[in-house]
């Protein structure tokens, strides 16, 4: 059977048809097409922001986030949208891809700062796709995709370049750190150098505001006094690094950014400056909760609030430079966040009342609802037609790159984006109605869930024998496993989630390899099934 044909039948039990538009022909999309230039595209990743900690979407929020219900209020606000895991590294990947990162060789977890980079040298990025359209690309905030220092611990080099990173993967700018603040090396990497190289050491200091940890002077000369000093992970750290200057350093050197591509031409050059697209995946409010002292007091969930705020407070800064520049309204404006909100979330709901995973089951490295929906808000003046809605259509963050190829009436090569589907008819036409194929998420430890419509199957794996089915339409908290009143659609959606996998793609197209052969967490696929293609 084919894997659209699979796709058809499976969608049919949910009484939805596959319409055409589910797979993203260009012809019709075109006819949709604002007459505007090509949007400047900006997205802002937030780290470990769960689905609750967006006032607009939480009634019950203990503090305001005015920004990003502007946000809201003049775009799109989806309410079912996820990331393509449960934790950073991997849906990192599927972002900026198309592709879901469990079809390389990153099967669990996270990476660390230093290593080869996840995407693969000849992988078209959102970054590479743009630029090559005669888009401006710049990257500011966090990676962890892995890049390459010069040297080893002991022996570094920091007047040769780093390499293989982003701006080897499509971004002409890169101003950032290499992973989360408490992995490997931390600096102020401008290009492939840092103007003052990470040769001191820490490690986690106490946190007065919160209950994890500090990245902050003084540090000491050596591995071996931060290790008997802190005694947990040590990291390689420049003298000039604190952990609360992320978040303005990162919005200041974003807007420094846009006024540099965005100035008027000389005489010389063309009339017009070329389009943009900026990354800015923030460190907020991923470990440490370090916000600046004069958020301190404000909202009514301690330093985690502040926390958010603080970073409703930067994407306001961003929005105000695009209105005082001319740049708002032919700019598509993407927030959205990594994963759902780090286990401290519990002791939030008991000492503040605040629920930062919204109504939804578990938080940051579950396979559960709370772990990877996530708030996804979008505004475009230009382009999105009758802005304030709010969407509840099936989205992953794997189908932006899909999505913007779309908007500029570019087609995406067969070898690539394999798992991205366009949403861009949601943004143009208020009337769509969005049926997505089955969209997969995946947790920390190598779970799978398979969604289709309404239905959400957890795949059996390493620690549960029997898989779960749940009716997202009635129990969004996941509370009541139909898999014994339903077995057919388990069984239908376990067929889907097998020919997703081993097909290399889910998107309409020739099978393509995963980048290993098969593996433990596809528990429940026989060996003998997964046969995996050639490339």
């Amino acid at each position: 059977m084919h894997l659209r044909d699979a796709y058809r039948g499976l969608l049919g039990i949910f009484g939805v048809t596959l319409v055409c538009s589910a797979i993203s022909p260009l012809s019709l999309v075109a006819q949709q097409t604002p007459a505007s230039p090509r949007p400047n595209v900006i997205i802002v990743y937030t780290d470990d922001q769960g689905f609750g900690d967006v006032s607009s979407f939480n009634p019950e929020a203990k503090f305001a986030t005015p920004n990003m219900d502007r946000l809201a209020k003049e775009g799109i606000a989806f309410t079912n949208a996820h990331s393509s895991d449960s934790v950073c590294t991997p849906s990192r990947y599927g972002l900026l891809t198309g592709r879901y990162s469990w079809r390389t060789t990153l099967k669990r977890g996270v990476m660390n700062a230093e290593g080869k980079c996840l995407i693969a040298d000849d992988r078209m990025t959102l970054a590479s796709f743009l630029r090559d359209q005669g888009y401006q690309t710049g990257m500011v905030g966090k990676w962890h995709l892995g890049m390459q220092f010069p040297g080893s611990p002991k022996d570094r080099d920091w007047s040769q370049p780093v390499l293989d990173m982003p701006l080897d993967k499509g971004f002409d700018h890169f101003f950032g750190i290499p992973a989360s603040l408490n992995y490997g090396v931390l600096a102020w990497f401008d290009g492939r150098h840092a103007a003052v190289p990470p040769e001191s050491w820490t490690g986690k200091k106490p946190n007065k505001r919160h209950v994890d940890y500090r990245i902050m002077p003084p540090y000491v000369d050596t591995e071996g006094e931060a290790r008997e000093r802190f005694k947990n992970t040590t990291i390689e750290v420049a003298d000039d690094f604190i952990d609360n200057q992320c978040l303005t350093r990162f919005t200041d050197k974003a807007i420094e950014w846009i006024s540099e591509v965005t100035a008027a031409p000389s005489a010389e050059a063309s009339s017009d400056t070329a389009p943009f697209l900026l990354y800015l995946p923030l460190t907020s409010p991923h470990y440490p909760v370090c916000p600046l002292p004069e958020f301190w007091g404000q909202g009514e969930c301690g330093g985690y609030g502040e926390f958010v705020i603080e970073t409703d407070h930067h994407l306001g800064r961003l929005l105000d430079h695009l209105d005082s520049n001319g740049l708002s309204d032919n700019t598509l404006v993407i927030l959205t966040s990594d994963n759902g909100p780090e286990k401290s979330w519990k002791q939030r709901i008991d000492d503040f009342g605040h629920h930062s995973n919204g109504p939804y089951r578990g938080g940051k490295r579950d396979i559960y609802e709370g772990g990877h929906r996530v708030p996804m808000l979008a505004r475009w003046p230009d382009g999105i037609q009758q802005p304030g809605r709010t969407s509840d259509a099936l989205v992953g963050q794997v189908d932006l790159l899909a999505t913007i190829a779309e908007l500029l009436g570019q087609s995406v090569p067969d070898h690539a984006a394999e798992d991205s589907h366009s949403f861009a008819s949601i943004l143009l036409d208020p009337s769509y109605e969005h049926h997505r194929v089955p969209l997969i998420n995946h947790g920390v430890r190598g779970e799978f869930a398979i969604t289709a419509g309404h239905w959400k199957w957890i795949a059996p794996n390493r620690f549960k024998d029997q898989g779960e089915l749940y009716d997202l339409a009635t129990d969004p908290a996941e509370s009541k496993d139909l898999s014994s009143d339903h077995p057919q659609i388990a069984r239908r959606l376990q067929t889907a989630l097998t020919k997703i996998v081993v097909n290399g793609r889910s998107t309409p197209g020739d099978p393509q390899p995963n980048d290993t052969g098969y593996w433990d967490d596809l528990h429940w696929i026989d060996p003998s099934e997964y046969i995996r293609p050639s490339p």
